[in-house]
């Protein structure tokens, strides 16, 4: 599919997105001419070694840091061309993130941890309760809204995140190793929700792994990435999406 965005179905392409950084006297390409997209609804899995690029790429998408050179177009919209408002609008609008360090604010309950999204997007009191309690619920947490992360296991902690990041309804999922710091049985629960929502939600998902079993279990299509570069690509298209 090289002709752009016109038959509606593509929620991100890059196109020969270049990111540069300045370590001392050296230049390192972290990102260097990345073309890649994804279908609306598809799951993307982004492997490579570390270093390879695929967590700088993953946040050059996310809007939270800016390419060099290229283009990257969410859902119709340019990132390369939007002010800093623009892009905390799409952050909280259109596309959601998820770390292998959950990034909960430890002082804050559950609830709270997945209600700040939607205070950010200045979302109503009255409605913001049944986003959160809907979000919890669909992660399986309803009993712990007044716990702290503290008291969590990691893969509740995981699952809080991924509350978070859909209670402001996305229509992209970017996840970085989302189950770097879980138990494999724990990785194997988080996969299988991130993969219900995918369904259930028709959310687009790109996910950032060094685990070639788990991209090969879960993703419709893998991306292999090194030095920077698209060194390879597979698709699997008995997983109900077609590319």
């Amino acid at each position: 599919m090289e002709n752009g965005n016109h038959n509606g179905t593509e929620a991100v392409r890059t196109v020969q997105v270049v990111r540069h950084y300045r370590l001392g006297q050296n230049v390192i390409s972290a990102v260097d001419g990345v073309s890649i997209a994804a279908e609306r609804g598809e799951f993307v899995a982004l492997l490579g070694a570390s270093g390879s690029g695929k967590s700088t790429l993953l946040n050059l998408i996310a809007g939270l840091d800016r390419p060099d050179s290229g283009a990257i177009v969410v859902e119709g919209q340019d990132l390369a061309t939007m002010t800093p408002e623009k892009l905390a609008q799409y952050r909280r609008h259109t596309a959601a993130m998820v770390f292998q360090s959950f990034n909960l604010v430890p002082t804050m309950t559950l609830k709270e941890n997945v209600e700040l999204p939607l205070r950010f997007a200045e979302v109503r009191r009255k409605e913001r309760r049944g986003r959160v309690e809907e979000a919890l619920e669909r992660v399986g947490l309803s009993e712990r809204a007044l716990h702290r992360p503290s008291e969590l296991s990691g893969g509740e902690q995981q699952r809080a995140a991924i509350a978070r990041a859909l209670v402001n309804q996305p229509k992209v999922l970017l996840a970085d190793e989302p189950t770097g710091n879980l138990d494999s049985k724990t990785g194997t629960e988080i996969m299988d929700l991130i993969t219900e929502l995918n369904r259930s939600l028709e959310m687009t998902v790109i996910m950032v792994t060094h685990e070639r079993t788990l991209a090969d279990r879960y993703a419709h299509r893998m991306v292999f990435l090194g030095d920077g570069k698209v060194v390879g690509e597979t698709s699997n298209h008995e997983k109900g999406v077609t590319v």
